[in-house]
């Protein structure tokens, strides 16, 4: 008999090549359709029809229904999706991570060299897409390589009396099987892997079919471990997300083991040897379970609302950051985008109320406002950590792009909630308390300036949600005028002061100081908008080599 570490080690670099061509395949396609996928679940429809077919495609691409289940949790988290439209999603996604394993269990050993070969002259030599879709050829050649090198490595074990019996015992032990099977997919969040494990053991007549059986179950109820640990923390929605794709794989498996000697009948029907029945039996599961459970998609999502029902959830940190979908980057930085949306959401509200403040002398407000500065540097300090992180995955050269000027934006955002806080707010409690009065003629021109801005910081966010780059502009051409407001401004408060004006006199330094926090402020906002365009890293000195006005000092802005 060979050599026991002979065949472990086969067994180890084997299942070590399975792994990582499945994440090879799903990485390459995943990076070929670029932002695509999302935006397709993004769009989905109530047609539960329409959500069948977009979560099979989606999965079909990524490989992996795991990762496809992930990214509905990360939407349903930051609201973009409900349960009752994710639920025919989660069923075709399990239909559509079949056509990996339906693939396996084709007989490509021999060719699985040339494969691997064009995968990697595509990934090499490509560029873009070319490239992305050979790495999933190579991850594919891969995966046969790693059948290859199991079924190769455990030829000794036919041999093997003890081998035999251990096998015997564990076919005869379906339960333990199925549980084995789902802790190893749950670790390596790859059914496919499992499944794959399963199929090269049978092309040596190491694993039968009744045998193979649980541990198809036992993968299809380990694949929805991700999704869970991926809503671990998240919002109720997301929540159920994940357990509705647990809930369907639990009942698949306890109605098929209900019936299971008549599926064994019917996939031993079907013909094919035992590696094509693997794949026959993991793809007829799931069909069918997409079969049954899609009429009855509304009811279920009903049900599991009513068992999982919202939770108050705290305002002041981050709500959208979910680090589980980090290795899905076009998720991620949907995310990233969200919270700093709401950051400047919350920049922008401090701003109208800083008007509120100085007209009404509203010590309570102002307290809510300096408040709301701590909120503003706690969502720069998660957004940029979470940021860093994303950076860590293999990231295309637009999303690399898009992550380094959301880092520009949210620092920008926080500089601009400083000015509000340390600048504003200081000269607004230093009006209170020494009982001043701007001009009637002074005040109008702070409100107009006041009020220009925070139209340009709104525009400037409004540009930010949707990309649009025609608003980015219009943001740019309103720089220049708003400097030359308060440069205006800034003149008709000094000839106020020669003609001897009291309340131009006794808030003097203060009026001044305003002008120059709100064109400051106006500055920040223009950096968000050379953000946008894509304009946001400073190649040159100055604004009129198209850097941000925040990188210049507040006497140049």
């Amino acid at each position: 008999m060979s050599d026991p570490n002979t065949v472990l080690f086969a067994l180890l670099g084997g299942t070590a090549l399975l792994l990582y061509g499945v994440r090879l395949v799903g990485e390459g396609l995943q990076r070929a359709a670029g932002t695509r996928l999302r935006g397709i679940l993004q769009g989905l429809s109530g047609n539960r029809l329409k959500g069948l077919a977009v979560g099979a495609g989606v999965t079909a691409v990524l490989q992996s229904s795991s990762a496809t289940t992930v990214m509905l949790v990360g939407f349903a988290s930051a609201g973009l999706l409900s349960l009752r439209q994710t639920t025919p999603v989660i069923l075709g996604a399990d239909v559509g991570t079949t056509v990996t394993v339906q693939l396996l269990a084709f007989n490509l050993l021999a060719v699985s060299p040339a494969i691997v070969f064009a995968g990697w002259a595509l990934s090499a030599l490509g560029r873009g897409t070319v490239s992305y879709v050979g790495r999933s050829i190579l991850g594919f050649g891969f995966l046969f390589l790693g059948i290859k090198l199991i079924s190769d490595g455990t030829v000794p074990l036919k041999d093997s009396a003890l081998f035999r019996d251990l096998l015997t015992a564990l076919v005869g032990q379906p339960l333990l099987l199925l549980v084995i099977a789902a802790a190893f997919t749950a670790l390596v969040h790859s059914s496919a892997a499992t499944i794959g494990l399963a199929i090269s053991l049978a092309t040596n007549g190491l694993m039968p079919l009744e045998g193979a059986i649980p541990v198809i179950y036992g993968a299809n109820v380990g694949t929805a471990a991700t999704a869970l640990l991926a809503s671990a923390g998240a919002n109720a929605e997301a929540r159920r997300v994940a357990v509705a794709h647990a809930a369907f794989k639990v009942a698949g498996v306890l109605l098929f083991m209900a019936i299971a000697p008549g599926f064994d009948d019917l996939i031993t029907a079907l013909g094919g040897d035992v590696p094509r029945q693997i794949a026959n039996a993991h793809t007829l599961f799931n069909v069918a379970l997409a079969v049954v459970f899609l009429p009855l998609a509304g009811p279920a999502a009903d049900l599991i609302t009513r068992m999982i029902p919202e939770t108050r959830r705290s305002e002041e940190g981050a709500i959208y950051l979910n680090p589980q979908v980090l290795d899905t980057p076009a998720v991620a930085l949907g995310q990233a985008l969200r919270e700093t949306l709401r950051m400047g959401d919350v920049v922008a509200r401090s701003m109208r109320d800083t008007m509120t403040v100085f007209e009404r002398d509203d010590e309570k407000l102002m307290s809510e406002i300096v408040k709301r500065d701590d909120q503003i540097d706690g969502l720069e300090e998660d957004i940029k950590q979470y940021l860093t992180k994303l950076r860590e995955q293999a990231l295309t050269e637009e999303q690399s792009e898009r992550e380094t000027a959301l880092l520009f934006v949210v620092v920008d955002l926080e500089a601009a909630g400083d000015v509000i806080d340390k600048q504003l707010m200081e000269l607004a409690e230093k009006k209170i308390a020494g009982s001043h009065r701007f001009s009637e003629k002074g005040l109008a021109e702070i409100r107009d300036l006041h009020a220009k801005v925070v139209e340009n910081l709104e525009l400037a966010l409004a540009a930010l949600a949707s990309g649009d780059r025609s608003i980015a502009e219009k943001v740019l051409r309103h720089k220049s005028p708003i400097s030359e407001l308060e440069r205006r401004y800034r003149q008709s408060h000094i000839e106020r002061l020669h003609s001897g004006l009291k309340e131009s006199i006794d808030t003097s330094s203060i009026h001044l100081d305003v002008l120059l926090a709100l064109r400051q402020i106006n500055s920040f906002a223009t950096a968000v908008a050379y953000a946008v365009l894509g304009r946001h890293l400073p190649a040159m000195n100055g604004d009129q080599a198209g850097e941000p006005a925040s990188r210049a000092t507040p006497e140049t802005a």
